[in-house]
């Protein structure tokens, strides 16, 4: 029995082009034993590597994983995803990188940014480009609720005043975008933001006095009155001396990923349980 399993999946492997030397991942999370609270590399030597891997996302069923990925120090980076099919992750270069990938709620859009892809019919739309109202910013990363508040930041070099704004969906008009106030843009370098699905918090990293390192993670509360708590530093869990930064939460809402420079110098990606996210609005109550 054992043998005819095994066959089957060489046949399987076989079938879609990989050979023996590559190794068969099965189950969640790319075939990847999970974390706990102390943050661990994600995917080692599959998805981070010592080249740059940075943007790592899952799609809201969780069955498709993109990221940004260089094969070697001198090219360029490719948009990758890892599909899971019959159970299997095939890996799979989408394009070139056209930026950083992340996804509505619903699974329907995938913002690339400024730029963005609908998924119809089974398939991903080509790329198109956001309204004028966000060509004036450069945006490295965009985020969005399930009310369709869009959250982003804006490129602030090289004199790193980052600001993240958002931009609200009423009655299906999209309304110009609006900073956040000094609790969030205070510092330098805000950026990578990421909304809740529920808007029940955001995190971002930034440069500040009182930070682990070159750039911290950072995370707010939504407030009984709708107002935005205090930024809280995620602490040494998360933040370390370097430069930790582009953090998200998985879909499921079991963990929070973020990026780490390796010895190389390169982004990789790291993961840790999302707990501390409910640790941290439990603090924030009890003060």
């Amino acid at each position: 029995m054992k043998f005819m399993l095994l066959t089957a999946a060489v046949l399987l492997l076989t079938s879609r082009g990989l050979t023996g030397n590559e190794l068969l991942l099965t189950g969640p999370y790319i075939g990847q034993a999970t974390p706990g609270e102390v943050a661990e590399i994600f995917a080692p030597n599959i998805v981070s590597t010592e080249q740059y891997s940075y943007g790592g996302v899952f799609t809201p069923s969780m069955n498709e994983f993109y990221y940004l990925s260089k094969e070697s120090a001198d090219s360029k980076p490719n948009f990758v995803v890892f599909e899971k099919k019959d159970d299997i992750w095939i890996k799979r270069i989408v394009s070139k990188a056209i930026g950083q990938p992340s996804f509505s709620p619903d699974g329907s859009i995938m913002h690339l940014g400024k730029r963005y892809k609908i998924y119809s019919n089974g398939r991903w739309s080509d790329v198109n480009l956001l309204g004028l109202e966000f060509q004036q910013h450069k945006i490295m990363r965009m985020t969005s609720s399930r009310k369709g508040t869009f959250v982003f930041d804006q490129a602030g070099w090289p004199d790193g005043d980052g600001v993240i704004h958002y931009s609200k969906l009423n009655d299906g008009k999209r309304k110009p975008p609006i900073p956040f106030g000094q609790n969030i843009n205070s510092g330098t370098f805000n950026a990578h933001p990421f909304i809740a699905p529920d808007e029940s918090y955001l995190i971002w990293d930034s440069r500040r006095e009182n930070g682990f390192g070159d750039s911290d993670i950072y995370i707010t509360f939504k407030q009984n009155d709708g107002s935005w708590g205090d930024s809280i530093n995620m602490g040494p869990s998360v933040n370390s001396e370097g430069w930790d930064a582009a953090a998200s939460v998985t879909p499921d809402g079991r963990f929070l990923f973020f990026h780490r420079l390796n010895d190389h110098g390169n982004a990789n990606i790291y993961w840790i349980s999302a707990n501390i996210i409910e640790r941290l609005r439990l603090s924030q109550r009890s003060n």
